[in-house]
């Protein structure tokens, strides 16, 4: 009875700390968006310079994460020569500073709500990168599920009532450099048996992403900004922004580590919907039907997509199962069939 109930309540503890870790990644994202929107829309903190805001996200990013990996020794550095950093993390870098860019970029000219719609389209977009680039299979069942994904967010984008084609192109963008990122990271990292918790990554990417956004700043936003001498610049506003977004990858870490990229992609989905509730009742942007018949579509696309990949990983899981107890039952013959040479091997010496 007493081990009945250890084990009862180990399994709860489990499921509480499961339940807590989401709750913590869907309330810092939803937090950094939300913040991100406020300090860049015009309408509200109208601070419209979104390579200046991902540059200071980067500097704090990596200023924390050297006090953390050299200073304070919480996580030991990657092992990693130069030649590799070169060829594998200044390209991902590049990557993700595009990915931020044009994703901090689309918040003046999208609302919150359509913005996450548009983000339904990242499945779409890993999976035809990992096809062409050789890393996924074709498969025409994944294709029709991909394009229901796409026309689920064609009609959403159909009844967004401030549509801006700009603000589009630089959602889709965005969401385009995240997924070859995504797919670059399995190419240039994972292939080579590096993998990189978030401290780290941002320990070697971040530093790499304030420099590849130096060169647009100073051509794009640097006038400006010389122009707008007397704007104020508020630290509490940005050192609390910018702590949120490095408590996200924490955060993350925390709940990729603790549960399954998988459990991030549900808890992604549950997040979105969250953000366009928030965004139609207290931000007033306008949900329209047709956004949400569309979105809805996308959903259950994105929800079958994920429910695919659980029963793959679980067939995989049960595959190399089936192959340990194989190999285990050849290694007992194996040994068996050797004690038994050796046994036949004594009774012809007593003979």
């Amino acid at each position: 009875m007493g081990k009945g109930e250890a084990l009862s309540e180990g399994v709860v503890r489990k499921i509480v700390l499961s339940y807590t870790y989401v709750a913590i990644w869907i309330f810092l994202s939803f937090t950094v968006i939300i913040y991100n929107k406020y300090i860049l829309d015009r309408k509200m903190y109208n601070w419209p310079y979104p390579i200046s805001l991902t540059m200071i996200h980067m500097a704090f990013c990596s200023s924390l994460a050297y006090l953390l990996v050299r200073v304070f020794k919480a996580v030991e550095p990657v092992t990693m020569s130069w030649d590799l950093y070169l060829r594998s993390v200044v390209p991902i870098g590049l990557l993700y500073s595009l990915s931020l860019w044009l994703s901090n970029s689309a918040y003046i000219y999208l609302s919150v709500s359509f913005i996450q719609m548009l983000k339904a389209l990242m499945p779409v977009a890993v999976y035809s990168i990992g096809v062409m680039l050789k890393k996924e299979g074709f498969k025409s069942e994944t294709m029709a599920n991909m394009v229901s994904i796409s026309v689920g967010v064609a009609i959403a984008a159909f009844g967004e009532a401030k549509f801006d084609s700009w603000g589009v192109m630089l959602q889709l963008g965005a969401v385009a450099f995240e997924a070859t990122r995504l797919v670059m990271i399995q190419i240039l990292l994972t292939s080579k048996g590096i993998t990189l918790n978030p401290i780290t990554s941002l320990y070697y990417v971040a530093p790499c992403c304030l420099a590849f956004l130096f060169v647009p700043w100073v051509l794009v936003e640097f006038p400006s900004l010389k122009e707008n001498s007397s704007f104020h610049f508020d630290y509490v506003i940005f050192a609390s922004n910018s702590f949120c977004a490095f408590a996200l990858n924490l955060a993350v870490f925390l709940l990729v580590g603790k549960t399954s990229a998988l459990t991030m992609n549900v808890a992604g989905v549950v997040k979105d919907w969250l953000l366009i509730a928030f965004s139609w009742s207290v931000i007033k942007d306008t949900v329209t039907p047709v956004n949400l018949f569309g979105y809805g579509l996308a959903f259950l696309g994105v929800a079958y997509y994920n429910h695919s990949k659980l029963q793959a990983m679980k067939a995989k899981e049960a595959q190399k199962k089936v192959q340990q107890t194989d190999e285990e039952s050849g290694r007992l013959l194996e040994e068996r069939g050797t004690e038994n040479s050796s046994d036949s091997k004594r009774d012809v010496t007593e003979d």
